[in-house]
């Protein structure tokens, strides 16, 4: 595993408020993104799960904000760098409709939390702590594979559809990080450590986050 590779190596502290500022970002995009899906819901059992995973990620981006405070650094700068990749991605992947959102959330989120989660080994105690934390499943995976699930035994030409929405959503996750960790030297140091070829290890460790998603798509009933 790349990061049992390098788990050895002190991070350096750009590389982890570089992390910490994108993972704050992205929570706090996430809240308004569900907040958003909430009201779009039908029933009101939906808009009301999905108002409760929306808290769930605003309570994320709070205890994110501290944790970049506790290492001197301002919240706001911290996220700042990443405000228009972020911001771009959720344009450029603007869903169609309700079931587009879910798989959205699922597909990219699920493969962005991978990421995470592979860094993560990389922190000190406290943050790699922290980060986990965040990244525990608050019930919205199961959500998203029900009501997917629901939708394509209703209209079995749905999966045709979101399954190739999936993989477009996997192609600019995967794009959109290796520019981020590419742009952002400090956030490139701590996941290369100080090897000359940054971008090579960079796109071998990208490489192997393409696994989980197969699973996602079989979880969710889509063909891949």
């Amino acid at each position: 595993m790349y990061a049992a590779r390098v788990s050895g190596r002190e991070p350096a502290r750009g590389g982890v408020v570089d992390l910490l500022g994108l993972l704050a970002y992205a929570s706090l995009v996430a809240f308004f993104r569900l907040a958003e899906d909430a009201s779009l819901a039908i029933a009101l059992a939906d808009k009301a799960d999905l108002a409760g995973l929306a808290v769930a990620q605003f309570g994320h981006f709070q205890m994110l904000r501290e944790r970049i405070t506790q290492l001197g650094s301002d919240p706001e700068e911290a996220m700042r760098p990443f405000v228009e990749p972020v911001d771009a991605f959720h344009a450029r992947t603007a869903p169609a409709d309700w079931l587009e959102s879910l798989v959205k959330a699922y597909v990219g989120d699920g493969i962005a939390a991978d990421f995470y989660r592979v860094v993560a080994q990389l922190l000190d105690e406290p943050t790699r702590a922290l980060v986990l934390e965040v990244l525990a499943d608050s019930g919205h995976a199961e959500f998203v594979i029900k009501r997917v699930r629901e939708a394509i035994a209703a209209e079995p030409a749905v999966g045709g559809r979101l399954a190739l929405w999936a993989r477009r959503l996997l192609g600019e996750a995967l794009s959109q990080a290796q520019r981020v960790a590419a742009e952002r030297e400090p956030l490139a140091r701590l996941l290369a450590g100080d090897s000359t070829g940054q971008l090579g290890e960079i796109g071998r460790m990208f490489a192997t986050l393409t696994d989980a998603h197969s699973q996602r798509m079989a979880a969710l009933g889509l063909a891949e």
